[in-house]
């Protein structure tokens, strides 16, 4: 249902038609036109990408700081899986170390044992009991032989005198 008049040159339709102007002005090249909106707009354009800038920084600082926690926290596990893993091994050594240590606790037990001593001397060494015939008895006189040297009091006295001097 169009109505194309000639006198009106408007379309009802859902997509009219672009209507071309009766002329075209000619633009001089050498004649600038001053325009205050078109610098306002690029202001605002350069404040909103700006804008945009800071915000998209301000993530990136964000997920720079997350990805540096997470990196930290992970550094951190495998500094504690490690120390986990050293301990654990220290530890079984630990137990080698003490079973071993009670081995050689019950071999010196047995070997300081008389009947142990009394076999090992008579099978490696070939010794024997005594004898009857071969004991000798020593008899020791019951005085002491020690002398002890007593400082006269007169080296004493010269001793006093002389430390004495040297504080005068």
């Amino acid at each position: 249902m169009a109505r194309n008049y000639s006198y009106n040159k408007y379309q009802y339709e859902t997509s009219p038609r672009k209507l071309q102007p009766e002329y075209a002005p000619k633009k001089s090249p050498y004649v600038k036109k001053k325009s205050s909106v078109k610098k306002v707009t690029k202001k605002r354009a350069r404040q909103k990408s700006n804008t945009l800038t800071v915000k998209q920084r301000q993530l990136l600082f964000y997920i720079v700081i997350g990805f540096t926690v997470l990196l930290a926290i992970s550094y951190r596990n495998s500094q504690i899986d490690e120390s986990f893993s050293a301990v654990q091994k220290l530890q079984s050594d630990l137990g080698v170390i003490q079973k071993e240590n009670e081995q050689l606790r019950i071999g010196i037990e047995n070997s300081s044992n008389l009947n142990y001593i009394e076999e090992q001397a008579m099978q490696q060494l070939g010794m024997q009991k005594l004898s009857s015939s071969q004991i000798v008895y020593v008899r020791l006189p019951k005085t002491d032989y020690i002398e002890t040297n007593e400082i006269s009091e007169d080296v004493n006295e010269g001793i006093l005198q002389r430390i004495i001097g040297i504080f005068k």
